[in-house]
């Protein structure tokens, strides 16, 4: 009944042995296994072998074993057996990619992404390798505030930098703290991404959406909510693509210091502007009432999963106390992305990228305006993406459904909108698909939109 052969102590043997006959089912739940002496007598050898097999079957689940009882088997494959996961049909293959939020995942400089690695993993000192500080690496931290300070106009010094994953992570952080503050209600701009409101939900703050026109957040909306922070796009609102005006800025800027609050400027991806040099940041106004919010998601990859936050220098402190068990990104990564800027890969990145998009950008347009006449775009020449206001009565939603069914992936604007609007648009991404692509990609949405 039980084979022994094969190599181990003999003990285990007997264990292994047994566990095989219960396993291919010679030895069934229930079942009684044979007294050790019985056992023992049988194999030829010691009852102590018998006994320390059986209680290794025990340990494991296979027998069970109960005082003036016998032996008996506990384990079936009908009782070990796992649900099959329901298998999740594939979805059509995605031809064309007109989604937003990515840039040329294409583009990734992965050279020099590798020597930035390399170079950390040669250079790092074993304190790197430590415990890492849940507000980022200080050498990143460094890095980053000097180049938020050269390139965004910040006013920013390391002591005042956290690293995150990303802008979601970086404002759950954010809206923790203030709640700590005393602050329990949010203003997000309508429409906007849905997962910063989620973020904002998840740290117990109330979300009210305030609308967007075509000079930016409508500050004067604010008023009548119980707000005291907002979230903002000052530079490129996502998705409208309009720029928060001057006087709307220095509204903003009153607003928050007549109710004690704050404003929360998401810069995701103000380095790609297209027509002029890009906007300089809100926070730079005023440091002490701007939490400053930023990734390298939209330049680089959503892949690395880095961003950083930059708090006003007396929230600080509650910012690490709020957040005691925030992560930050892996340490190497950190410090390959300190390379990365430090030796002037990232500008160089940003102003290839910058090129790239402006032609990718003005070919979406033209061939939208000559293939789609009775569509228009909107937004500012900056970002990765562009609205496409379609005629009233267009549905949106079925339109989306039957482009990702011929394998082209779009963006409703109704999914970020809290509020409903009778207005018809997409929202066009245009940073993670080839130029060579563009043409077939409209031609296909016209050919949906006139099913």
């Amino acid at each position: 009944m039980v084979d022994v052969g094969g190599p181990g102590r003999l003990h285990d043997r007997v264990a292994r042995g047994l566990r095989t006959a219960i396993r291919d089912g010679r030895l069934a739940e229930g079942d009684a296994v044979p007294p050790s002496r019985a056992l023992a007598e049988e194999l030829g050898c010691s009852r102590w072998v018998v006994t320390e097999a059986y209680g290794q079957l025990v340990a494991e689940g296979y027998l069970a074993a109960r005082v003036g009882s016998a032996t008996r088997v506990s384990w079936s494959p009908r009782t070990a057996a796992k649900p099959r996961a329901r298998r999740t049909p594939a979805g059509p293959a995605v031809r064309y990619d007109l989604a937003p939020g990515l840039p040329d995942l294409r583009a990734f400089p992965r050279r020099r992404w590798a020597d930035a690695v390399r170079s950390v993993i040669g250079s790092a000192g074993h304190y790197d390798l430590d415990l890492p500080d849940p507000a980022g690496h200080a050498v990143l931290r460094a890095t980053l505030a000097q180049y938020l300070r050269r390139s965004r106009g910040a006013d920013a010094e390391a002591a005042s930098v956290s690293v995150c994953a990303g802008v979601t992570d970086g404002l759950a952080r954010t809206c923790r703290a203030l709640r700590a503050e005393g602050i329990t209600d949010l203003a997000v701009e309508d429409p906007g991404w849905p997962r910063l409101r989620a973020a904002a939900s998840s740290a117990g703050l109330r979300v009210h959406p305030v609308p967007v026109d075509d000079d930016g957040l409508r500050v004067d909306d604010l008023a009548p909510t119980p707000a005291r922070a907002v979230v903002v796009g000052a530079a490129h609102q996502f998705p409208t693509g309009t720029v928060l005006s001057p006087a709307r800025r220095a509204g903003l800027i009153r607003w928050a210091r007549e109710v004690d609050g704050f404003v929360i400027e998401d810069d995701y991806d103000a380095e790609f502007r297209y027509d002029h040099h890009p906007v300089a940041v809100m926070q730079g106004l005023d440091p002490g009432r701007v939490f400053l919010l930023g990734t390298v998601s939209k330049t680089l990859s959503p892949a690395l999963g880095l961003g950083w936050l930059v708090a006003p220098a007396p929230v600080v402190p509650a910012l690490r106390a709020a957040n005691p068990v925030a992560a930050a990104p892996p340490v190497l990564d950190q410090l390959a992305l300190a390379t990365f800027i430090d030796r002037g890969w990232y500008d160089a990145h940003l102003r290839a990228s910058r090129r790239r998009f402006r032609t990718r950008r003005d070919l979406l347009l033209t061939t939208l305006a000559t293939r789609l006449p009775q569509a228009r775009a909107s937004g500012t020449a900056a970002g990765l993406h562009v609205l496409l206001h379609l005629p009233d009565g267009t549905d949106t939603r079925r339109t989306v459904r039957a482009a990702a069914a011929a394998g082209l992936r779009l963006a409703d604007l109704d999914d970020y909108r809290v509020t409903p609007s009778p207005g018809r648009a997409l929202v066009l991404g245009y940073g993670n698909i080839g130029d060579t692509e563009i043409p077939a990609a409209v031609a296909l949405l016209g050919e949906v939109l006139t099913r």
